[in-house]
């Protein structure tokens, strides 16, 4: 685990997963209170705790409360479910976490490279994008230039969004041919 790894650990119950992850793609949930199934109408609202016994979901529910990663307000007979700031980090980190770039099964014979300029302020941003290239599958074509050989602009703009990097910071660049590529597809084993 790399040394900025450390501050933003992942949450150890799946069942927290879960939660954090509906709800950082859903914003916000909200949930009849007059019900005397809150806790069931709870589990439905959330798709993937239907695996999960009620009690478990509803213990895990209140340890993020009690974390400071999601936050409970009733208004007009309603439940309302929203991550905290310090639990959008937490989620917005499992998915920068989760992230992966496909491969496909016949390469389109494109290189992209990533190029990046970062200031020294936002050392803790750059250290953590290069370890996240890394981890992703790119390759050091020269100080700050990166390659692979798949399509990966959702991701990149993924990584751009959460780290709060503008184009100007980071550019990605598509190219038919790199001059020395032979030595490029062996690495990536594209022959």
């Amino acid at each position: 685990m790399s040394k900025y790894r450390y501050y933003f650990r992942k949450p150890k119950s799946e069942i927290a997963k879960d939660i954090l992850g509906s709800l950082i793609i859903g914003g916000m949930i909200a949930v009849a209170a007059t019900s005397p199934f809150f806790i069931i109408n709870l589990i439905k609202c959330f798709k993937g705790l239907k695996k999960y016994p009620n009690k478990k979901v509803y213990d895990t529910f209140y340890k993020l409360k009690k974390q400071g990663l999601v936050d409970f307000y009733k208004k007009n007979n309603q439940i309302y479910i929203s991550l905290t700031e310090k639990g959008k980090k937490k989620a917005g980190w499992m998915q920068i976490d989760a992230l992966k770039i496909k491969k496909p099964k016949k390469w389109d014979g494109k290189w992209r490279i990533l190029l990046f300029d970062i200031m020294e302020t936002k050392k803790f941003h750059r250290e953590a994008l290069r370890g996240k290239l890394i981890e992703l599958g790119f390759r050091l074509l020269q100080k700050s230039a990166w390659v692979i050989p798949y399509e990966c602009k959702d991701e990149i703009g993924l990584l751009k969004s959460f780290f709060g990097l503008s184009d100007k910071e980071v550019k990605l660049v598509v190219a038919q041919s790199i001059e020395g590529e032979k030595e490029l597809k062996e690495r990536f084993k594209l022959i």
